[in-house]
């Protein structure tokens, strides 16, 4: 009966290690690896074709800015002559009254080229907010992609166990009444495959809700689930001091997109002051006009110009506002100014520390463990060891292999996180 056992957990350990999870509600598999999937994500995002149709959008605003405003033309008939009784009389010289005016609003101080380069302004920060949407979704994406793909490493040592203790309870249900196992020994083995199933339902609940975050990037069905292929030699072998500081911090200033768009405002606000100050200026009206009999002579033409008399509007408010726009703008700039130097600094130190935890390690540590786990087996199998002591053994694998691929995802997200924060992929 004891080898019956041992052979039962052996041969679903070696079955389990050749095979992954499988998926019963994302029925199609999707490999791909990181060129693929962002290819993929730049192709069909929404949320970035959405963006690049507000820059289309704004772009257009440029050319409205630009148009004079359309002359204006009024022509008027008498509707009654009282002394012939006569309505609408258009086609009589000596009797029918008619007048038409032409007038157009000619605009002074600059308003319309001030006008146009605001417009042209907005339309080049609807295009930094389109680079750094880019900048935070490809973030988003590489760093749920690398996630997903320890997180899908760490399932598969779960399934080994749980599916292992599962063989071993039913097993020992089936004797446990004829006295070859103690029904001390049953309830601990249950307890501890509870506990394993518990944290690997909130381990699944986390993988699944990183997949759904990459299907929404990469628009796929719901149906796919995505397998992460890596090529994790070229990552382990990537070292984040590889870059001096300077030259971060250079790429940082040069690519970072929130701090364009910060300047960006500071030279709108600046724009809108200008033309705020000059919207104080009246516009000037020119017209000609006509009129048959309406005059103290018959068929008077006309000129005139018109003009508003600034003295109550002035415009004040609406430059006193964008003056202080203009000083708020200035220090919203110096914010993400001293952000982003924080974000680089901060971010290079993280790298470095997870960089060195990953280096303390033993780089054939899981390897060595599984050389462990196997010789653990043969040992039991031998019945040179007890069972509890290699279900001990056992969950302790579990363990070290899930704070492994912890630190090897936090030491690839710490590299990510630097090619967010300088706006370039140095580490690729």
């Amino acid at each position: 009966m004891y080898k019956f056992l041992t052979t039962a957990i052996v041969s679903v350990s070696l079955f389990l290690c050749f095979t992954g999870r499988a998926q019963s509600f994302n029925t199609d598999s999707l490999r791909v690896t990181l060129p693929q999937a962002e290819k993929m994500f730049l192709d069909s995002n929404l949320q970035i074709l959405a963006q690049k149709y507000n820059v289309d959008a704004t772009k257009a605003l440029i050319i409205q800015a630009r148009l004079w405003p359309n002359p204006n033309i009024n022509i008027s008939n008498g509707l009654y002559n009282t002394q012939t009784h006569k309505w609408f009389q258009v086609f009589d010289p000596n009797d029918a009254e008619q007048s038409a005016q032409l007038s157009q609003l000619i605009v002074l101080a600059g308003k319309i080229k001030k006008q146009t380069r605001i417009a042209e302004t907005n339309y080049l920060l609807s295009e930094y907010g389109l680079f750094d949407l880019l900048r935070t979704l490809k973030y988003a994406l590489r760093s749920t992609y690398f996630n997903i793909y320890y997180l899908q490493q760490t399932a598969r040592v779960y399934d080994e166990e749980i599916s292992s203790l599962k063989t071993v309870v039913g097993t020992f249900e089936k004797v446990v009444d004829s006295g070859y196992v103690a029904q001390v020994d049953v309830v601990r083995v249950q307890a501890q495959l509870y506990s394993l199933q518990a944290e690997y339902q909130t381990l699944i609940d986390n993988l699944n809700d990183q997949e759904s975050q990459l299907r929404l990037l990469l628009q796929t069905k719901p149906s796919i689930y995505v397998v992460p292929q890596i090529d994790t030699t070229v990552i382990n072998s990537t070292s984040p001091l590889q870059y001096p500081m300077q030259n971060l911090m250079d790429s940082a200033y040069k690519n970072r997109t929130d701090l364009m768009i910060a300047k960006g405002n500071l030279t709108l606000s600046q724009q809108n002051y200008s033309l705020q100050k000059a919207l104080a200026v009246p516009d000037l009206t020119a017209g000609l006009g006509f009129d048959r009999h309406g005059s103290y002579i018959p068929n008077f033409t006309s000129v005139g110009l018109g003009i508003d008399i600034p003295i109550f509007n002035r415009n004040q408010g609406n430059i006193k506002s964008a003056r202080i726009n203009i000083d708020m703008n200035k220090t919203q700039l110096t914010l993400t100014q001293k952000t982003l130097e924080e974000q680089v600094t901060r971010g290079l130190q993280r790298a470095v520390d997870a960089d060195r935890l990953y280096k303390q390690l033993n780089p054939a540590f899981a390897a060595h463990f599984d050389k462990l786990a196997a010789a653990m087996l043969e040992n039991y199998k031998n019945r040179l060891v007890r069972l509890l002591d290699f279900l001990t053994f056992y969950d302790s694998y579990k363990t070290n292999i899930v704070q492994l691929n912890t630190i090897l995802y936090n030491r690839v997200n710490a590299l990510e996180t630097i090619n967010l924060n300088t706006g370039t992929n140095f580490f690729n």
